[in-house]
């Protein structure tokens, strides 16, 4: 098992690093990286967010696009990109891609966030495998989990234990989603807190996210 921590995953520390998370719908980034987008903005880095639907089959229109622009400012994201693709259709195809690949050259990020490709919900799978393409050249991608993530064996672990309140609260400004875990006395607060502190165990810290690279290009 190998575990990299904010300080192994810099591409140097006197480089501003662009950082670019891409989630298929609101509230998604915040539950699978928020704590290591928010220790990067705490380093001065840069976070960009691409959200690909406004999640409308969760609530009512334009409910989740205002608690995603919420979220985003405990994050202290830059900018929020929107894919404009309607929620549960997120299509494999060129168009997709091609969005993506539009993006990249324009943030040219050095770490890239997206969703695992084992997934239960079609658009978190088509959002991974259409950035696995678009990514081709990018150094370092990797891969984040989620409430309907399978098969999940991560090996890149980050302490988010400073952040995790903050990214709590994050998840708490999608009040409309708070509840929706299909999970009986459990909340989203609850599900989050509890991979963090199973994930921060295989860690060997108190809480963490973790992450399965696709690439991870590391300086010497």
């Amino acid at each position: 098992m190998k575990t990299l921590m904010e300080d192994g995953m810099r591409a140097g520390k006197s480089t501003l690093i662009r950082i670019l998370a891409l989630g298929a719908h609101p509230d998604d980034i915040e539950a699978g990286c928020g704590g290591t987008l928010m220790k990067y903005v705490r380093n001065g880095h840069r976070i960009f967010l691409m959200i690909m639907t406004e999640g409308e089959r969760g609530a009512a229109k334009g409910v989740r696009k205002r608690e995603q622009q919420r979220a985003a400012k405990w994050l202290r994201a830059e900018k929020i990109y929107w894919g404009g693709y309607p929620d549960a259709e997120l299509p494999v195809e060129q168009d997709l891609i091609r969005k993506i690949e539009r993006l990249l050259r324009e943030v040219d990020p050095h770490f890239i966030f997206v969703h695992y490709f084992d997934d239960t919900h079609q658009d978190h799978r088509h959002l991974a495998i259409s950035t696995m393409t678009a990514t081709r050249y990018t150094k370092n991608v990797l891969f984040y989990e989620g409430p309907t993530t399978q098969n999940f064996a991560p090996t890149v672990f980050v302490d988010i234990d400073p952040v995790l309140e903050m990214k709590v609260e994050a998840l708490r400004a999608h009040t409309s989603q708070v509840k929706k875990t299909n999970i009986e006395g459990l909340t989203i607060v609850d599900v989050i807190r509890s991979a963090a502190h199973f994930r921060g165990i295989q860690g060997r810290v108190k809480n963490a996210e973790a992450f399965v690279p696709l690439r991870l290009f590391i300086n010497l």
